[in-house]
């Protein structure tokens, strides 16, 4: 009876996992696309990386405007909780 009580919960469980999932690659999606749009940002070669609506931005740019207005565009995201910018300034 146990087991099924355990397996009950997390066949209820599941569907919230896949749902995160989903709901994070569209903010995976939304971010890249604003960042490689944006003029200043020129962003294809920043590394994008969401968990649970939690973003993570790696990579280089090119002075600390592009890596303020990077983080400013990823927050506007809808579903973004947080934004972590990891970007380095390479001075090109």
């Amino acid at each position: 009876m146990r087991y099924l009580s355990l397996l009950l919960i997390l066949v209820l469980i599941a569907p919230l996992f896949a749902q995160n999932t989903h709901e994070d690659d569209r903010i995976y999606d939304d971010v890249r696309r604003r960042l490689a749009n944006d003029v200043d940002v020129k962003g294809g070669g920043i590394e994008v990386i969401v968990k649970n609506g939690v973003v993570t931005l790696r990579g280089r740019v090119h002075d600390n405007h592009a890596k303020e207005k990077a983080e400013k565009l990823t927050k506007k995201v809808k579903g973004v909780t947080g934004v972590t910018n990891e970007l380095n300034i390479s001075g090109i």
